[in-house]
């Protein structure tokens, strides 16, 4: 029975007790519970060190990846986030393979040549993530910008955030249709409306679960999907296995099918 990997975000245990922790906290459980990759929260560091989550993480045979707030575009500069060349230095020195970052201020005018010679024999992949703004998480300027990024043939991919999409009410189903194809991670998280108005991540229910197998069949067989919803409870561990199931199995019917 095959399944697909999953990929822990630390932030689904609250900013206040990751913090308080630490992140390499929480490896051993990320690990025990059958996740093979963990997502280090930049916004969440605390006192720890890089090294020694990188070995840890390695000894518990997770895969890393380092998510930072950065945007790569900003607004006044044509050139990327000046900011960038240091954030990538920091993810390698956690062992992160991948790097996600979110898009910022795209327009025509920003020089992706300059970000081209920034990766250049990089060993991190950059990914670029839809987030909850007007700018940086709607679908028309991710289209202009991996049309862009075609052109140049640059080695970028996206990371697609399943429920960002309802901050800025589109359609998740329509942004795989259009952008399917550029994902190389995924974001999983359900959304609702609270009484005070305000949009917030819950775990996904059958309806979420169903839509999201439907979602995926526009990218790639097998892609490496996180939580990035609460993971909350008594039993850590129990909580954490039970989600990493749901995902990793979720278009294993597709999986199995390409193998029969």
């Amino acid at each position: 029975m095959q399944q697909s990997p999953v990929s822990i975000s630390l932030s689904s245990y609250g900013a206040d007790l990751v913090r308080a922790q630490g992140q390499a906290h929480f490896i051993p459980l990320v690990a025990a519970a059958g996740a093979s990759c963990i997502e280090w929260r930049e916004e969440l560091l605390t006192h720890e060190q890089p090294a020694e989550l990188a070995r840890s993480a390695a000894e518990h045979g997770l895969e890393s990846v380092f998510s930072s707030p950065l945007e790569l575009w900003q607004a006044e500069r044509s050139e990327p986030n000046p900011d960038l060349s240091a954030t990538l230095q920091r993810a390698r020195e956690f062992g992160a393979k991948r790097l996600k970052v979110s898009l910022g201020h795209f327009r025509e005018h920003h020089d992706l040549r300059s970000l081209a010679s920034l990766l250049f024999r990089q060993p991190l992949a950059l990914l670029v993530e839809n987030d909850q703004t007007a700018h940086g998480g709607r679908i028309e300027p991710f289209q202009r910008f991996f049309s862009a990024v075609e052109a140049l043939n640059l080695p970028l991919r996206m990371t697609f955030d399943i429920g960002n999409w309802q901050w800025q009410e589109q359609s998740a189903l329509n942004a795989a249709r259009l952008l399917g194809r550029h994902v190389a991670y995924v974001h999983c998280k359900a959304v609702r409306l609270r009484v005070d108005g305000k949009l917030v991540a819950i775990p996904p229910g059958a309806p979420e679960l169903h839509q999201w197998e439907q979602l995926l069949r526009h990218m790639t067989q097998g892609i490496t999907r996180a939580v990035e919803y609460p993971l909350q409870g008594t039993d850590l561990l129990q909580v954490t296995t039970e989600q990493v199931s749901l995902l990793a199995h979720l278009g294993q019917s597709r999986l199995e099918h390409a193998d029969a």
